[in-house]
């Protein structure tokens, strides 16, 4: 029989070795762009720039300005996402999310799923090891 002890440390461990992971994750594997690249090739048309982060983060820091937003989290985020590409998987799509954790992984997952030039904000809007971030290069935001 498990000891109490041990019921209880059990989730506290995996809590640990979540954060873990997080803080020691591996770069991104496939391209990225910083925060400024962004930018520039999405008011160009270069780019489909994509805030996938929740409703509840656009509302406290505002979206990238000429961002769509589509929740990851949303049941039809692929269909939705295919649509915002016009059904082009070849078109290029950039992916912003608050520190690049999510638009890293989600950025593999598209590339494995058939779309053909994903890329990374790898900094996202609050920043991380790889920049500043959207939000203090003072990029422009939308709030709406």
């Amino acid at each position: 029989m498990l000891s109490r002890r041990f019921v209880l440390l059990l989730p506290l461990t995996f809590l640990a070795l979540g954060s873990a992971y997080t803080v020691t994750r591996p770069a991104s594997a496939g391209p990225t762009l910083d925060a400024e690249t962004a930018f520039q090739r999405a008011r160009a048309g270069e780019i489909l720039l994509v805030d996938i982060r929740q409703p509840q983060e656009w509302a406290e820091t505002g979206s990238p300005e000429g961002a769509q937003r589509l929740d990851l989290r949303s049941p039809d985020f692929l269909d939705r996402l295919s649509a915002l590409a016009e059904g082009d998987r070849h078109r290029p799509i950039a992916l912003i999310c608050a520190s690049g954790g999510r638009s890293s992984r989600t950025a593999q997952a598209l590339t494995e799923a058939g779309f053909t030039n994903v890329l990374d904000v790898s900094e996202g809007m609050l920043g991380s090891a790889a920049g500043p971030g959207w939000i203090a290069r003072g990029l422009p935001v939308v709030t709406d």
